[in-house]
């Protein structure tokens, strides 16, 4: 699961990291391809708590197989795109498939292992998305200067086949293939109002992810300067705070667990000192600094990372784990719907050189999220203190 979550990130980040190289090319204008990652957010958004669904009733095998087929083509299909309409259908269609990736990591964590480990194993299922943000830079950009942009979409159709390969004998595993584990806990329901502050609370703590990968690569380039050789040279760094997030917060949620009640104030306190740090993001554009915005970079894909964890750690507490994969498509398609909202508005920031604007309301949403949060589950928190 990991690994499917490495290429996944792999397969979305390759657009993001050529971005200013494909723009050139093919005409599109910043607007156009805020407007083609929407295209992949929208299908990402209905396909998450879909393939929640489908591995939830189906189990992981089936599930999985199928999902990695259909965004395997879906990538390899941006080789032969020309424009702004070929490049949304192609990225609509990764994003469907890739829908499945991190409900299927959260329902492989819950399914295998015990209460005391699921939050360091939903980490490990999780980081491979941060690794392949990390790795992507390195192996990409070598493929695009050597052999054009163009064959760097082939090579994640290699990745992708790989993985069916590796996943047809691995996922043989009994623990993989019993999708009826007996859980405790309620089942989520859509009229819940804490099943949509949950969402709220992923979404917005988790938006700073996508204004990074997607937008990072045309900060640099627009505003400081940097060329795709350097750009590749180092977009590596922002996404190693997002890896190191997910292990460390994993750790802390599992730490709160093992000391038994309270464990919701615990992680509602984290997430308060998360979503303060996460405004740190805001003041990147008034420094002018290559060095100073890419470690700025780090810690807001570092707090991004808190979000996810933490919260996810708050709905499978509040839930039953035979829904796990549901949970995880409702958070990451709540995550989707919000980017597919916001991203051409950032386009049209980038388009307009407001860049300070474009930082500040990137960093005001994981606040926003949190004190929603925290609102609409205000009389249970208290109920909660006066136990």
């Amino acid at each position: 699961m990991l690994l499917v979550s490495f290429i996944s990130y792999v397969d979305r980040n390759t657009l993001a990291l050529l971005a200013p190289t494909i723009l050139a090319d093919t005409g599109l204008t910043d607007k156009q391809y805020g407007f083609i990652i929407s295209a992949f957010s929208v299908a990402y958004m209905i396909a998450n708590p879909l393939w929640g669904r489908v591995l939830d009733r189906w189990g992981l095998r089936v599930g999985m197989t199928v999902a990695v087929a259909i965004w395997t083509m879906a990538s390899v299909s941006h080789s032969v795109a020309a424009g702004l309409v070929s490049f949304a259908v192609a990225r609509a269609a990764l994003g469907f498939g890739e829908g499945a990736t991190f409900p299927g990591g959260l329902r492989a964590a819950m399914q295998t292992l015990p209460a005391s480990r699921q939050s360091r194993g939903i980490a490990v299922a999780y980081s491979g998305g941060s690794l392949g943000a990390v790795i992507t830079p390195l192996i990409v950009t070598p493929i695009a200067l050597w052999w054009g942009w163009r064959s760097a979409f082939l090579f994640t159709g290699l990745l992708g086949a790989g993985w069916l390969a590796l996943w047809a004998f691995v996922s043989r595993r009994p623990d993989v293939r019993d999708h009826a584990r007996a859980a405790t806990g309620s089942a989520p329901r859509l009229a819940d109002a804490r099943i949509w502050s949950f969402g709220i609370l992923y979404a917005m703590g988790a938006l700073p992810i996508a204004f990074v990968i997607y937008g990072s690569s045309l900060y640099l380039h627009q505003a400081l300067g940097a060329d795709q050789a350097l750009i590749g040279k180092v977009l590596w760094l922002p996404p190693l705070g997002w890896e190191i997030g997910y292990f460390f917060w994993g750790w802390r949620a599992d730490r709160a667990a093992a000391r038994g009640g309270g464990r919701t104030r615990e992680l509602r306190r984290m997430m308060g000192m998360v979503a303060v740090a996460s405004l740190a993001l805001a003041v990147a554009p008034w420094l002018e600094s290559f060095a100073a915005t890419l470690a700025i970079y780090v810690l807001a894909m570092f707090c991004a990372s808190g979000f996810i964890i933490l919260s996810i750690a708050y709905a499978t507490d509040v839930y039953s784990s035979r829904h796990s994969a549901f949970i995880s498509g409702i958070g990451s398609g709540a995550w989707s719907a919000t980017v597919a909202a916001i991203m051409p508005v950032f386009g049209w920031l980038f388009d307009q050189a407001a860049w300070g604007t474009a930082f500040a309301l990137a960093a005001a949403f994981p606040v926003g999220g949190y004190l929603i949060w925290v609102t609409i589950n205000r009389r249970q928190f208290l109920r909660e203190e006066n136990s």
